[in-house]
């Protein structure tokens, strides 16, 4: 009987070594060809660029080289179904962030992906900060103005990048928690929405720093406040909603990096520490904040924790205000 017991015991750990040998092979022997990494946006916006800034790095510690290709269209949709259709063994990734990871599932009714069952976390990238902006001619100087002007009678409004945009929910869950009213006007683009506000035409936007910093620091903009847990450190005179009289209120967009459902545990653990020890790099870092975005980096755990807490508190948002991008 002790025979046959050791003999199941040796079978067992024969297989078990088997089975964690080709994963520990293939993480090993990875990568062994060049990696593709999708952008879901033209080339020469902010993901665009911070994606380039960190894959070059990552190529760099990973030994091989990193082809950043740009797939933008439909909401980021068809870059997310691309890779859900890659072959999941490490040598295509995505840039993808708050539209297709948290709000798209709300957004659209039926989507040619799942990002929970059809794209692996790896690592977050870049928070992108948002502001609070008025036109320098305004009568609204501080937070309290702008609720005032927001739970008025009158009509209200402000300007948008667009249904289920960041900054249009960023605005809608700040209009939900001091229960004022407003008016979203729509915008094809970030430059015409921030001129429009400068001029005076829309009254405020909840605008990305990066592109609003150049405009405030030249006077043509009026900085109220950031909705985050504290000051950006490109805009260190600009208070948090919390402390220029609340509510405290945190919204931001962002972005991260996943992978095809299934591939292999060890190649997207040896991803993510590539890609956070790029973020954690001091020139990544500069490059990154000259271009007005935070370096963030996470195990692949953390930031599937991250992505569905976002995911749920942003459907709350989406379904509360009937918000659909059909």
């Amino acid at each position: 009987m002790f025979k046959g017991i050791m003999q199941c015991v040796l079978l067992a750990a024969a297989l078990a070594g088997v089975s964690a040998v080709p994963g520990q092979a293939r993480a090993a022997g990875y990568p062994d060809r060049p990696i593709r990494w999708l952008v879901p946006f033209s080339a020469g916006g902010g993901s665009d660029i911070a994606t380039r800034i960190v894959a070059k790095h990552v190529g760099d510690a990973l030994g091989q080289s990193v082809v950043v290709e740009n797939r933008p269209g439909a909401a980021t949709i068809v870059a997310a179904q691309e890779t859900a259709r890659a072959a999941p063994d490490g040598y295509t990734v995505l840039t993808a962030g708050m539209s297709t990871l948290a709000l798209n599932p709300w957004l659209y009714g039926k989507l040619p992906y799942d990002p929970q069952k059809d794209l692996t976390p790896v690592s977050t990238l870049v928070a992108l900060p948002i502001v609070l902006v008025v036109a320098p001619g305004s009568s609204m100087h501080s937070l309290a103005d702008v609720k005032a002007y927001l739970k008025r009678e009158q009509p209200a409004s402000y300007a948008s990048l667009g249904v289920g945009s960041p900054h249009h929910l960023a605005m809608e869950l700040f209009l939900d928690t001091i229960h004022g009213r407003a008016t979203a006007i729509p915008y094809k683009g970030t430059p015409p929405a921030l001129q429009d506000v400068a001029s005076g035409v829309v009254p405020m936007m909840m605008a990305d720093l990066a592109a609003a910093r150049p405009l405030i620091q030249a006077g043509k903009l009026r900085a109220i406040a950031v909705p985050a847990a504290q000051r950006s450190q490109q805009l260190p005179d600009v208070p948090t909603f919390a402390e220029a009289g609340g509510p405290a209120f945190e919204a931001a967009a962002w972005q991260g990096v996943v992978a095809p459902a299934g591939t292999p545990a060890e190649v997207v653990e040896k991803l993510s520490h590539a890609i956070v020890q790029a973020l954690r790099s001091p020139d990544v870092a500069k490059q990154l904040s000259l271009q007005g975005m935070e370096p963030t980096g996470s195990s692949p755990q953390a930031f599937a924790g991250y992505a569905r807490e976002e995911y749920e508190r942003w459907g709350a948002v989406i379904r509360s205000k009937r918000i659909s991008a059909e």
